[in-house]
């Protein structure tokens, strides 16, 4: 299952361009020194990919308590279940019922931080740029998350969210380079294929907790961390 979180990343990138893409474009990078850019670039994804590294331990680690609770196969399906319903309504209906009101002041401190980080072209202000862009609310890495919690495990579910990282990273480096070839029209047309992949994503994870026993995909065995029949000698 982890090898979906790249790919969905990959495919999530194109909404992460309307949402992240103006961050982005406004790096304080060296526009004349293309090597600089680069790193300076690198500098500002390590930081989105340590915002979700460590949302994938705490996720995980939720996980990880359903894992050992013996809720494993229950939980695959319930994040499935779960990734279908977020993905199928419309993000206004979620608008209408307050259910982040304490987390807003945090964001809009976020905000206000990241905003200053604009003004000093530094690697330490690129990957604080990169840290807190990763951790403003998105639509894509709530879905992300719900295949980290149903990883089942601490270490797994920083993998996943790495995986669901790396997978932006093409795109949203592109965005510096070609802002010009990315039309709106582009966008929108691969846009609508998020929601096919992403279901795709979840019927994997119904798929998992159901044991079918088809390899890979739906295993018999849902003790994927530890040996369920251990040989004892």
């Amino acid at each position: 299952m982890l090898y979906s979180a790249f790919f969905f990343g990959l495919i999530s990138s194109f909404h992460c361009i309307g949402m992240c893409g103006p961050i982005a474009l406004m790096l304080p990078v060296e526009r004349n020194n293309p090597s600089k850019k680069v790193i300076q670039i690198i500098t500002y994804h390590l930081g989105r990919l340590s915002a979700y590294a460590t949302i994938g331990f705490l996720f995980g680690l939720l996980g990880k308590g359903f894992f050992l609770a013996g809720l494993q196969q229950k939980l695959s399906i319930f994040m499935g279940i779960a990734m279908i319903v977020v993905i199928l309504i419309p993000e206004k209906v979620f608008a209408k019922f307050n259910f982040s009101k304490p987390v807003f002041k945090l964001i809009s401190k976020i905000k206000t931080t990241l905003g200053s980080q604009f003004k000093n072209k530094s690697y330490q202000s690129l990957f604080t740029i990169g840290l807190l862009n990763g951790f403003l609310p998105c639509g894509m890495v709530y879905v992300a998350l719900f295949g980290a919690i149903a990883m089942q495990s601490e270490g797994f579910g920083v993998i996943y969210m790495l995986l669901f990282g790396l997978g932006t990273i093409p795109m949203m480096s592109s965005v510096v380079y070609l802002n010009s070839l990315l039309t709106i029209p582009m966008r929108n047309k691969i846009s609508k294929t998020i929601p096919y992949v992403s279901i795709c994503i979840a019927i994997l994870f119904v798929l998992r907790g159901l044991g079918l026993g088809i390899p890979y995909v739906s295993p018999s065995n849902m003790s994927l961390f530890v040996q369920a029949n251990p040989n004892c000698h």
